[in-house]
């Protein structure tokens, strides 16, 4: 039986479709986006939110990443692998988007009985009620030797198909999800092996960066023995805040929330700046 985190069962989901704006979606707009509607949902002036997002092949580093040694000839190389890259503004170590990529938040009002795990769970639900019909295996543990591994790695039979990061910003809290729908899992992780490979080469680094295995990286559709299109999990996902909810609603940002995108925004474009070109 499916179980059913607190969080996901708000009166009111907002929904946000990004998944189909094209290569020039920059995918710095996506992160000072979930910024702007974490200050507004944790406001109250916008109820719990979904926005799901797709952006074409981009490499998404964390902080450490951006400490790697070699880090310059390691961003030239996923450039010259035709791979924007940037630096993201929550936890978790690089990860690699593309068009058979699907990534979803869940933005909630904080409260102090919810502490950063209880997000987490919530994610973990909602996905496994999300493909409830199809599977029963999908489990939340750390996959060491995976790109971005952390403890809230989804897996099947040991394959990880999607990681799990929280940003909070003051009162509302964006736990963001990638989902590799279709694809090779594997080939997306050979990418990123090189990619440590380059940047920390022989040197000795204070932080422990992974040691990628290609082998436990898979696709849902590898997984699952399926022909998904990103939409069609879309519509998934869609279908299943519709039965969570009371009420569902979709509309872009407002006149506020468009004042504090454009200020997250130019964070994220300064922390770019400084972290991959200094």
């Amino acid at each position: 039986m499916t179980t059913i985190h607190p969080l996901l069962t708000p009166s009111h989901y907002r929904f946000i479709d990004q998944s189909e704006l094209g290569p020039d979606f920059s995918p710095l707009h996506s992160f000072a986006a979930d910024d702007a509607l974490s200050i507004s949902v944790g406001n109250h002036t916008s109820p719990t939110t979904a926005r799901i997002w797709v952006h074409d092949k981009t490499v998404v580093l964390g902080i450490p990443d951006a400490r790697l040694p070699y880090i310059s000839e390691a961003v030239d190389y996923l450039e010259s692998e035709n791979y924007r890259v940037i630096v993201r503004n929550s936890g978790g170590l690089a990860v690699l988007l593309d068009e058979g990529v699907l990534n979803l938040s869940l933005i909630f009002p904080d409260s102090k009985e919810v502490n950063i795990h209880e997000g987490y769970n919530a994610m973990v639900d909602f996905t496994r009620y999300v493909f409830r019909d199809v599977t029963n295996d999908i489990e939340a543990y750390e996959i060491p030797d995976s790109y971005c591994p952390g403890t809230y790695d989804l897996s099947i039979n040991g394959k990880k198909f999607a990681g799990i990061s929280q940003r909070r910003v003051k009162q509302g809290s964006a736990v963001q999800i990638y989902l590799d729908v279709t694809g090779s899992g594997k080939e997306r992780a050979r990418i990123l092996k090189r990619f440590y490979e380059i940047g920390k080469k022989e040197a000795a680094t204070r932080f422990e960066y992974p040691e990628i295995n290609p082998e436990v990286m898979a696709s849902m559709n590898e997984l699952l023995g399926k022909n998904w299109t990103v939409r069609d999990v879309r519509n998934r996902i869609l279908s299943a805040l519709q039965e969570l909810s009371g009420e569902l609603t979709s509309y872009s940002l407002n006149e506020d929330e468009h004042k504090d995108f454009e200020k997250r925004l130019a964070h994220m474009i300064d922390r770019n700046h400084k972290a991959l070109r200094a």
